[in-house]
């Protein structure tokens, strides 16, 4: 039987580790700054929790700006690998553009670098993925994104300047195109006043060139009655053209002419002025050689025969050849009457600035300009179809319509096909003549119809 152990036995070893503990404490306690009560160094709790706190916001705060700091570096070594793609890419346009510039005109090196250019940098964008999947960024993205923002300015300079040297190109390219355009038209002008003047000169007169007196027919003078009415329009498109760089008012000028008169359109106004021409020109028709000579005829030889003949003579000549040859001619008289009285003084000083055309024709002296050379032409084609009117037996007369007479179709052609299309014509309210362009013929028992101008005239 075990014994009992006396509390004596323990208590001395119990209490020096008491006290032992007790020491540790308070050295801890003081090491704290902790003020004991009663001997003993104590710690308060709430001080306890105070420090605690403290201590862990500073550890979290460190951690956290060491975490902003990595995003940080991250974006911005981002940033500068996105500045490189960008930059890269305009590289890459500016090779194309490049490109795009050498093949026309074909610049065999320049298409060579450009392309050289565009895989350089195609190789470049793959290396850039590259880097972004592997997350491998720039070191130095400031200096990387300054660099990449330097290339991207000279790219897309590079560009503009290309597109600038295109657009050059291009508008060399567009005025050259004008003057080839300009060319082109010029020669065409100059051909169709060729074929103008030719047909003036000779028109489709060559089939009389074997017609004989004996063979006269009505439509030999229908023939040569359409080439005066060309010429009488080619003069007054020319008069109307110098009228309106002269400042002339057009509609001024053709009321003086035919007053009360309402036009269908405003380019019929040209029919006035062809009528006036006409009522000039025609002046004296039935009248042999237009009254400036008399009835006199040569001896031994009909009155046909004699007009017949100096239409056969002029009808293939040239009228400046002939008016060189002939100055003092009848033709030539003829012209210089009828200049005189178709072209007005103040026209003519409007047109030319002085009156020197005027004196050289008064003078018989025929001048090279264009508005006396259409003039002589259409005057040829007056001639001869005087010519041809007496070389018929009985002549040919002449007749014209008087004003706010009715059409008729039998010895009337109406100029202006509108009279007939309006949709407002009555019987009360039909279009009259409101005057003659040209005048009409009989032959025998032949009609050629005068074309008028049909309008509604305008009441007082």
């Amino acid at each position: 039987m075990m014994e009992a152990v006396k509390p004596s036995a323990v208590t001395p070893s119990k209490s020096k580790w008491v006290r032992t503990l007790s020491k540790v404490l308070h050295l801890h306690a003081a090491a704290a700054g902790i003020v004991p009560d009663d001997g003993v160094q104590k710690v308060k709790p709430k001080e306890t929790e105070e420090w605690n706190d403290s201590k862990t916001t500073k550890g979290l705060s460190q951690k956290f700006d060491r975490l902003h700091d990595e995003e940080l570096e991250r974006r911005v070594a981002f940033e500068a690998l996105i500045a490189k793609l960008f930059a890269t890419i305009s590289t890459i346009k500016a090779g194309y553009a490049q490109l795009q510039h050498a093949q026309s005109p074909y610049d065999a090196e320049g298409i060579q670098a450009a392309d050289q250019l565009i895989v350089s940098d195609l190789k470049k964008l793959s290396e850039l993925k590259q880097c972004f999947l592997k997350k491998q960024y720039d070191p130095s993205p400031e200096h990387a994104m300054l660099l990449a923002d330097i290339q991207e300015q000279k790219s897309l300079s590079k560009t503009f300047e290309i597109m600038g040297k295109k657009l050059e190109s291009q508008l060399r390219l567009k005025e050259s195109q004008i003057i080839f355009l300009q060319e082109k038209l010029d020669e065409s002008n100059k051909q169709n006043r060729l074929l103008e003047k030719r047909l003036n000169q000779s028109g489709q007169l060559f089939v009389l060139d074997n017609l004989h007196l004996s063979g006269l027919s009505p439509s030999h003078f229908i023939t040569v009655l359409r080439q005066n009415v060309k010429s009488v329009r080619s003069f007054v498109r020319l008069m109307i053209d110098e009228m309106k760089s002269a400042d002339w008012d057009i509609n001024a000028a053709a009321s003086s002419i035919e007053r009360g008169v309402v036009y269908w359109k405003a380019d019929d106004k040209c029919f006035a002025f062809e009528s006036f021409i006409c009522r000039e020109m025609f002046n004296a028709f039935h009248h042999p050689y237009f009254s400036l000579l008399g009835n006199s005829v040569p001896e031994g030889k009909k009155h046909s025969q004699v007009f017949f003949e100096r239409f056969m003579e002029m009808k293939s000549m040239k009228v400046k050849e002939y008016l060189a040859l002939k100055p003092n001619s009848t033709f030539a008289k003829f012209c210089r009457t009828k200049y005189l009285q178709v072209v007005h003084p103040k026209m003519e000083s409007s047109f030319f600035g002085n009156f020197s055309v005027r004196d050289m024709v008064s003078s018989y002296q025929f001048p090279d300009t264009t508005l006396f050379t259409l003039f002589a032409e259409m005057a040829k084609r007056f001639w001869l179809l005087h010519c041809l009117a007496f070389a018929f037996e009985p002549e040919a007369s002449i007749f014209q319509i008087i004003k706010g007479c009715k059409f008729s179709e039998v010895y009337m052609e109406s100029v202006a096909e509108e009279a007939f299309l309006s949709s407002d014509i009555t019987p009360q309210s039909e279009p009259r003549v409101a005057f003659t362009v040209f005048p009409g013929f009989r032959i025998g028992k032949t009609v050629i119809q005068c074309q008028v101008y049909l309008s509604q005239l305008k009441r007082r």
